[in-house]
């Protein structure tokens, strides 16, 4: 049984998919510093990409996603011309020593462009890298899923498909403006393991409006019953003043604090009963998953698409929006989708802001990621004794334990993963 602690959920936390977070990123930092960390790779160095395509069909009242409606052919022509066109000029300056493992595509709905489009990108992208066999990984919106595109993911040799199913429940698919009927779904998993691909995430949320625990239970059926390779279920967090097509959604039926911690509570011991795998606090895999298999390694790892059994030391990314992690150096492209054309257009990198990592803060950063990924992190021996003072309050709890220098997460602390990492964070912690 998890432990209620309504003061923890009461503060506010990073989600640290990278550390430092987005908020850290400044305009003192860009493209110089991205052209400088691209130079500095060297051969045959293991590199991720993503892609973003910021567009969607139709766009739900929920999403905080950088992503704009799909409603103007030429707006996405020129997007993806000035995508292509990065990718070739980021390829040049790399002068083929980036070894490309993964490919991912993510959105807004990769989907809501042409599927030949989609083998355009795929291609410029095989094309002027050194990439040889890849794990391809794209984000996809059931309601525009088709043959068509189920076709040319299989030929595309794509992977992993994620769906985003969010809630099974029609009106609360209303209440967020993302009717999707379960047929949809059906039909996405049926066309894509009928053509080879098995690899399925579901996406999944708690805590929206008008959502019970039953129907919360009524989706986790389901989604047991489709049986996807990997789920993750996250938590809906309202905040209309930073995302105004949030103020779509009625506030007043929106789960207070106690529900949602026991619909999250529900959906850790509904998917663990059914055979998946606990990946940090919020993702869960079956046994024979390359992200269960890793866990079960402690090679678990967390960039910007959560939790990952990807360890590229490198990750590029294109787009408008788009992040590019490095060792020492996180960087990120032009937000708007038309200056980030103009931009490309000019021949300048697309990259406006970014933060510089030292010898300390990379620390802090591995111990954040090893609490978040693996529960556990070694604490350098002259940090052991404050940490156990900043900590007493969560261990008082029963939230944390140690094993020599060796801060645990109990089991009963999941919940606050985030909140126990937070005390490294130089910015919100105490050390």
């Amino acid at each position: 049984m998890w432990s209620y602690h309504p003061d923890l959920l009461a503060t506010p936390v990073p989600r640290y998919t990278s550390y430092p977070t987005a908020v850290e990123f400044g305009e003192d930092v860009g493209a110089d510093d991205y052209a400088a960390a691209l130079d500095r790779i060297e051969s045959a160095t293991p590199v991720s990409i993503y892609v973003h395509i910021p567009f969607c069909d139709q766009i739900c009242w929920y999403c905080g996603c950088n992503t704009g409606a799909a409603n103007r052919t030429q707006r996405l022509t020129d997007y993806l011309g000035a995508l292509r066109s990065e990718i070739t000029m980021v390829a040049k300056r790399v002068g083929g020593r980036a070894r490309v493992q993964r490919l991912a595509f993510g959105g807004g709905s990769p989907n809501a462009i042409a599927p030949v489009d989609f083998v355009r990108l795929l291609d410029r992208i095989l094309t002027v890298f050194d990439v040889s066999s890849p794990d391809i990984s794209i984000e996809i919106d059931p309601r525009g899923f088709s043959a068509d595109w189920a076709r040319v993911l299989a030929a595309s040799s794509v992977g992993r498909v994620s769906l985003g199913v969010q809630t099974f429940a029609p009106h609360i698919q209303q209440a967020i403006g993302r009717v999707q009927p379960l047929a949809d779904i059906e039909n996405a998993v049926a066309g894509l393991r009928l053509r080879g691909i098995d690899a399925i995430n579901f996406d999944l949320m708690y805590g929206l409006p008008r959502q019970s625990l039953t129907e919360l239970d009524t989706t986790l059926d389901e989604t047991i019953r489709l049986a996807p390779s990997r789920v993750a279920l996250f938590g809906y967090a309202h905040l209309p003043t930073m995302i105004p097509r949030q103020r779509r959604i009625d506030a007043s039926n929106l789960p207070d604090q106690r529900l949602r911690f026991e619909q999250a509570e529900l959906g850790f011991n509904r998917l663990t009963e059914a055979g998946y795998i606990p990946i940090g606090f919020d993702h869960f895999a079956l046994p024979a998953d390359p992200l269960a298999i890793a866990a079960s390694a402690g090679r678990v790892n967390r960039n910007f698409q959560g939790f990952t059994d990807d360890d590229a030391p490198i990750l590029l990314g294109f787009g408008a929006s788009a992040i590019s992690k490095f060792p020492d150096l996180i960087v990120q492209n032009e937000k708007r989708a038309g200056h980030y054309r103009d931009l490309i257009a000019e021949g300048r990198l697309p990259v406006t802001r970014g933060v510089l990592i030292d010898a300390i803060e990379h620390e802090r950063g591995m111990i954040i990621r090893d609490l978040l990924c693996a529960g556990r992190a070694r604490i350098r021996a002259s940090m052991v004794e404050a940490t156990h003072i900043v900590m007493a309050a969560l261990e008082d709890r029963g939230l944390i334990g140690w094993e020599a220098d060796n801060l645990i997460i109990r089991d009963c602390g999941r919940p606050y993963a985030r909140h126990v990492a937070a005390h490294f964070d130089r910015v919100r912690g105490k050390l």
